[in-house]
């Protein structure tokens, strides 16, 4: 009885884990198939706040329901072909929100906990909402 418990307990947890794509032009291919945005986050792999976002921020439920109207990213820092594909980055953790086009509508550096990236992703859905404006040169 107590291997059930753990085993529906352990496939519940993998139910609401995201699905990461493993490199940038993947996940840009699937953001423009999906017509979604692209969230990349880029870590370390010695990285503590990189850690602990990853698990209490990004692991959080609510913030993985939020979540899934995008296409998922993970970078590490240390990859040279993955960084040249990005705008330069101040640190890790970094977090950048991308349209289909790789135009940047959020950079989030640091650590931050659920309550501050919930209002980072806000921020975000209110630019997709909004009408794009064009540059011109």
């Amino acid at each position: 009885m107590m291997r059930m418990v753990l085993t529906l307990f352990m496939l519940s947890g993998t139910l609401l884990a995201l699905e990461w794509e493993k490199d940038i032009n993947t996940a840009l291919k699937s953001a423009k198939k999906e017509n979604k945005a692209l969230m990349v986050f880029v870590e370390s792999e010695h990285c503590p706040w990189c850690k602990k976002m990853k698990h209490r921020t990004i692991g959080d439920e609510g913030i993985e329901k939020r979540l899934e109207n995008f296409v998922l990213v993970k970078v590490m820092r240390e990859d040279p072909k993955a960084m040249k594909l990005l705008p330069p980055i101040q640190g890790v953790p970094t977090v950048f929100f991308l349209t289909e086009k790789k135009e940047v509508l959020e950079e989030v550096i640091g650590y931050f906990d659920v309550l501050d990236f919930t209002s980072y992703i806000g921020d975000v859905e209110k630019k997709l909402r909004a009408p794009l404006k064009t540059q011109t040169s």
